[in-house]
């Protein structure tokens, strides 16, 4: 009879129930957490002499063989993973000595655990193929300094640019995207093991060393609050959502720019699809999908909110149906990152054709406008009203125009007060435009190189605490092996 129910209940649950509880399916992802949740207890428990050596070394030693089966021994008839593997430890040990490993711990915390510590994995991973869609970004944007193209408001032409201005706008949201993600790791890297199930227990257990053993940061501090929280989750895709909302909008400028009518790209093959009746089709699926993607982080966002809502303290079944939302986001998140980096380091630029739609749709009012004012010391907003006339005849203006207008608003010739053809001839010149925006944060050459090289530098920093993090991580694997070890060789 299922080891959980055969105290307080005297029916077992049909198929129907057994498949309407159980957590299995997700509970994969938490494998490899369990046995090392359960190593780390078990340590723990020899170490304050809780447990005897020789039930430590033989829980060990079954934890070992139960890693080296794998999920797919376990009786997939028990509702979650947790219970599951403890029977098939009993099994192999017996429940004199495999019944043990439970003492001074609830299912409540030993799920709470092994979900920070899964999570805790995916987070840092994903911030290692978010770096690298930046490298990849700022890669691509050092090739295109002084490609022009068209900058756009409302999907309309609106002012010259560059395409690495474009992409190192990407890339800044990206790298504040990973600060976000290393702040919502460092509320995960938390150890709530010891609340057992809410109201920690008796047994004169160590917090302090499993938290060790673990690698975590640190130790939630109330027993009640660790078992029931899951806001560490709720944290984590919200940055996922806000992620791919990163990438939904880069998505989109790659799936118009590949348009016959942009034609400012072309995406890789690999990344493209054709159709199955007209021959002539390359469809931008990769990114339609990244860009559908953020529906489903969004939508497991908002499933996991509404499951919390209004969840009296302390831990409550409904709390098993975040998990799969959890993992969900993350693979949707992390797959779409890997997508993005493909297809910015493929992607071919039509060079040319950015330059020539640059010359459309007047383009340089803007820096015309301003021209005007630098040049004749009238109000910008009688400037605007000048070029903004001109703009409405549809032809690109020359010194007779501008003062044929200028005169009929304020009676006076611009060319009067110093406006020269020279002067206009300038500022129509994107490059000239681009040139001029030289300012902190400009799509001039001299400073996107500059913001190239501050990107860069602040990606060498995320690297290395990325790479200090998994340092922390494994030097604490490797002392609970050594710990699991000297246990075995007694």
């Amino acid at each position: 009879m299922n080891i959980l129910r055969r105290g307080r209940l005297s029916a077992e649950p049909d198929e129907d129930i057994e498949r309407f509880t159980s957590s299995m399916e997700a509970d994969r992802r938490l494998f490899d957490a369990d046995i090392e949740v359960d190593r780390a207890h078990v340590i723990m428990l020899r170490e304050q002499d809780i447990i005897n050596a020789s039930d430590c070394a033989a829980i060990l030693c079954g934890l070992e063989k139960i890693k080296a089966e794998g999920i797919s021994a376990l009786d997939t008839s028990y509702e979650d993973v947790h219970i599951a593997l403890e029977a098939r430890l009993i099994e192999m040990v017996g429940e004199d000595t495999g019944g043990r490993m439970h003492s001074a711990r609830s299912r409540n915390d030993e799920v709470a655990t092994c979900i920070r510590l899964a999570l805790r994995a995916e987070l840092m991973a994903l911030m290692e193929e978010v770096h690298d869609l930046v490298a990849s970004l700022i890669g691509t944007a050092s090739k295109h300094h002084d490609t022009i193209m068209p900058g756009y408001t409302h999907t309309q032409h609106a002012q010259p640019t560059t395409l690495a201005h474009n992409l190192l706008a990407h890339s800044t949201a990206f790298v504040r995207d990973i600060e976000r993600l290393n702040g919502a790791y460092g509320r995960t890297n938390l150890n709530p093991l010891g609340a057992a199930a809410f109201a920690s227990t008796g047994f004169p257990i160590d917090r302090k060393r499993t938290t060790e053993l673990l690698g975590f940061e640190g130790m939630l501090r109330n027993s009640m609050d660790a078992v029931s929280t899951r806001d560490f989750m709720i944290e984590s895709m919200s940055c996922f959502s806000n992620l791919m909302t990163s990438l939904s909008r880069m998505a989109e400028e790659l799936i118009l720019w590949s348009t016959t009518e942009f034609d400012l790209i072309e995406l890789d093959d690999s990344y493209s699809s054709t159709s199955s009746i007209m021959p002539q089709k390359k469809n931008p699926d990769i990114a339609e999908l990244m860009r559908a993607k953020t529906g489903t982080v969004n939508g497991a966002l908002m499933s996991v909110l509404t499951i919390c809502k209004a969840l009296p303290y302390s831990y409550n079944r409904d709390l098993q149906e975040a998990t799969p939302h959890l993992w969900r986001s993350a693979d949707a998140v992390r797959s779409s990152v890997r997508m993005a980096h493909g297809m910015i380091s493929t992607m071919k630029v039509k060079k040319e054709n950015m330059k020539l739609s640059s010359e459309k749709g007047f383009m340089t009012a803007t820096e015309l406008a301003d021209t005007i004012v630098r040049t004749t010391g009238i109000p910008f907003r009688t400037a605007h009203h000048i070029v903004g006339a001109v703009a409405r005849t549809g032809k690109i203006p020359s010194l007779r125009d501008l003062d044929a207008i200028s005169m009929k608003l304020i009676h006076e010739k611009l060319s009067a007060r110093g406006l020269s053809e020279k002067d206009i001839i300038e500022a129509l010149d994107p490059a000239a435009n681009i040139n001029k925006r030289a300012v902190t944060g400009g799509p001039a050459p001299k400073e996107t190189k500059r913001q190239v090289m501050a990107l860069a530098k602040k990606l060498g920093s995320i690297a290395g605490d990325i790479r200090l993090m998994r340092k922390k991580v494994n030097a604490a694997a490797e002392e609970l092996e050594n710990a699991c070890k000297n246990v075995l060789q007694v």
